[in-house]
């Protein structure tokens, strides 16, 4: 029996222990948590509704951006309101990737299903470690890579994993890639041990990831052998050849071969069925660089062009560039798990798994760099079985069609001069007043060269006017030493009234300029 005293104290611990745990708890109730929802929902529904109808960049400064957001840290919370009132702002000082004449750079928009996707992701908020951590995620993600080998056409039994882009996925694949053409003791015993120095190649128009990838690896730079493109940007595939007899003769030791599915200047794609059976010759580890073009398989007219894919030792692709899921999710594909295996596997304690089947022992950290990893899968899951494979082929279909059509308008105008072919979705070109353009055809080599350095500053401040003006966004690209204003499709709300919309507003800016 409790006798009266022990009541009271058990009484006043039961009401300290709630008072502490109200204070300490981030939880909210129901009707916090109902108004929150309901705020978020309607700020995210509000934005898909009018995302067409904003500025593309918005009318602002850095000096007015961080007067707005450069505030000290609250020691008290704030009413949502408040809060959300911060959000919209956050909105309106925005650029929008996903505005219809938005064509900077890789950047899609994302779809309401993988943006809502990425909510229910972020409250599980699984770390993706292995499947005893994240059950459900881990067969996802598991699902999801094979379904992206599938679409464009590696192969229907892909492994892989998802990464936070493209460049993690390239610096994981030459790692595979090195270990699995290294000594067997360089994981232990590093590099300066290794012996001849080894080498990469990839053509002068590879993404600057490679290289990076070869710093942070300790390979070093200047060992990717930069090889020349053709006339269509795509890798020479004789001087290929003749630079990687020239490294064997010299003592070096060729180990990788990188080629394009799609460059981020042009959309060049890189010979890949002759690249393979190059590296095929030479022992080398195939890799496809496909972080932007990969998804460019999934149209019949482009297939061809991606002949040899299915014969890459790894691949690169994007998601979130041509599959239209949000940021961050890359992948990398592979053909054979057992090299990831052996380059990344490892024995500490902490992480080692205790599981009975296979299914159950697979963990992530096995295959790749990252331990914790967020469940990037869901948002291609669900993206992929809302629309269905088709309807996505056919936005990107359509935004094919969109570059080649800028292509014709480009050529057909007085004023405009079409700096690359157009392979896939990415359109370049450049403004040259009629009077200046019928000069370069008679001038001699002194003064054509005066006349392009003109052009390229001429072209850059245009691009800087369009960016800024807020109507179109265009991005640039080096081509051939030349300046270029360059127009990436990968946008299922534009229209070919935005791309005539989008020259018009070139020409405005060249105008006032």
């Amino acid at each position: 029996m409790t006798t009266p005293d022990l009541e009271d104290s058990t009484r006043q611990r039961n009401d300290y222990v709630t008072a502490e745990t109200e204070q300490a708890s981030l939880d909210m109730n129901s009707d916090g948590l109902r108004e929150l929802a309901e705020r978020a929902s309607a700020l995210v529904t509000n934005y898909f509704a009018t995302i067409s109808d904003l500025p593309v960049f918005p009318d602002t400064s850095a000096e007015e951006v961080a007067a707005h957001f450069d505030s000290t840290l609250p020691l008290e919370g704030e009413p949502l309101e408040t809060l959300f009132s911060d959000c919209r702002k956050i909105l309106d000082s925005s650029r929008h990737n996903g505005h219809p004449r938005f064509f900077g750079y890789v950047a899609s928009p994302a779809t309401p299903p993988g943006a809502f996707a990425d909510l229910i992701a972020s409250a599980l908020n699984a770390n993706v470690t292995s499947w005893r951590s994240a059950p459900a995620a881990t067969e996802i993600e598991r699902t999801v890579v094979r379904w992206l080998g599938s679409l464009v056409g590696f192969g229907d039994d892909a492994h892989g994993l998802l990464t936070s882009g493209g460049s993690m996925a390239n610096l994981t694949a030459l790692l595979i890639a090195h270990r699995t053409r290294s000594q067997s003791a360089i994981s232990r015993t590093g590099l300066w041990r290794a012996g001849k120095p080894m080498t990469i190649y990839a053509s002068d128009q590879i993404h600057l990831s490679i290289a990076k990838a070869a710093d942070i690896l300790g390979f070093g730079r200047d060992y990717v052998r930069t090889v020349p493109s053709d006339e269509r940007f795509r890798l020479d595939v004789r001087s290929l050849r003749e630079s990687i007899e020239s490294d064997r003769r010299n003592g070096l030791l060729p180990f990788c071969v990188v080629a394009s599915a799609g460059t981020v200047s042009t959309g060049a794609i890189d010979p890949l069925a002759e690249i393979a059976g190059v590296a095929a010759e030479n022992d080398l580890w195939f890799h496809i660089d496909g972080a932007y073009g990969a998804p460019g398989a999934m149209v019949d007219s482009k297939r061809r062009l991606f002949d040899g894919m299915e014969r890459a030792d790894s691949l690169s692709l994007d998601p979130h560039k041509w599959l239209y899921t949000p940021i961050d999710c890359g992948c990398l594909l592979f053909r054979d798990p057992a090299h990831a295996r052996a380059a990344f596997s490892t024995d500490a304690d902490y992480i080692k798994v205790q599981e009975q089947t296979e299914m159950e022992s697979f963990a992530f950290w096995d295959y790749g760099i990252e331990l914790s990893r967020r469940f990037r899968a869901l948002k291609i899951w669900l993206t992929l079985r809302h629309y269905g494979v088709r309807r996505i082929a056919e936005a990107i279909k359509h935004d094919v069609s969109l570059a080649k059509y800028m292509a014709e308008r480009v050529e057909a105008a007085d004023d405009f001069e079409l700096m690359a072919p157009v392979e896939l979705s990415i359109c370049c070109f450049r403004y040259v007043p009629p009077e200046v353009g019928a000069r370069l055809h008679t001038a001699d080599e002194k003064e054509e060269a005066s006349i392009n350095a003109g052009l390229d500053q001429l072209n850059a401040r245009i691009m800087h006017a369009v960016q800024r003006g807020g109507r179109a966004y265009v991005s640039n690209a080096n081509i051939r030493e030349r300046f270029a204003l360059r127009a990436c499709i990968i946008n299922f709300r534009t229209t070919r009234a935005d791309i005539d919309a989008t020259l018009d507003i070139v020409r405005a800016a060249a105008g006032v300029i």
